[in-house]
């Protein structure tokens, strides 16, 4: 059985504005460029965090942006977790379908985002808050 990944480094910063969105997108390129991730998957992972920072933003008022680089035997990655304290999502399927939206945006932020990573953990209730929790590893 593998062992839960050891975060080296741990930075966290808070989403309760658009400047702040751009501020997490601008510190998750930084550190994905300093991990060693490829431009493709700098792209994917960057634009992963600004769909979620801004689902933060507008779903829930704002919340927190935590931004790890982690380890797991030999492989080296980059983790964000988004949580917030806002209303929860009361189906989390419907959720992550694409084309279905709430606040009538697109409906590819989580269903996009969870494609654009490796790993993708979310975790709501109705009244409990959100928590999107997203790897990308290096290759």
């Amino acid at each position: 059985m593998s062992q839960p990944p050891v975060v080296d480094t741990a930075e966290e910063l808070a989403i309760t504005s658009n400047d702040q969105v751009v501020i997490v997108r601008q510190k998750v390129r930084s550190t994905a460029i300093d991990l060693g991730l490829s431009l493709i998957d700098q792209t994917k992972v960057v634009t992963a965090a600004s769909e979620l920072a801004r689902n933060t933003l507008v779903h829930a008022g704002g919340g927190r942006a935590r931004i790890e680089i982690v380890q797991a035997g030999l492989r080296r990655g980059l983790r964000l977790v988004f949580s917030d304290e806002g209303p929860g999502i009361s189906d989390l399927k419907l959720a992550l379908t694409d084309g279905w939206s709430s606040g009538g945006g697109l409906g590819l932020g989580l269903s996009g985002s969870r494609r654009l990573v490796d790993e993708f953990i979310l975790d709501s209730e109705p009244g409990r808050g959100t928590i999107v929790t997203v790897t990308k590893w290096t290759r």
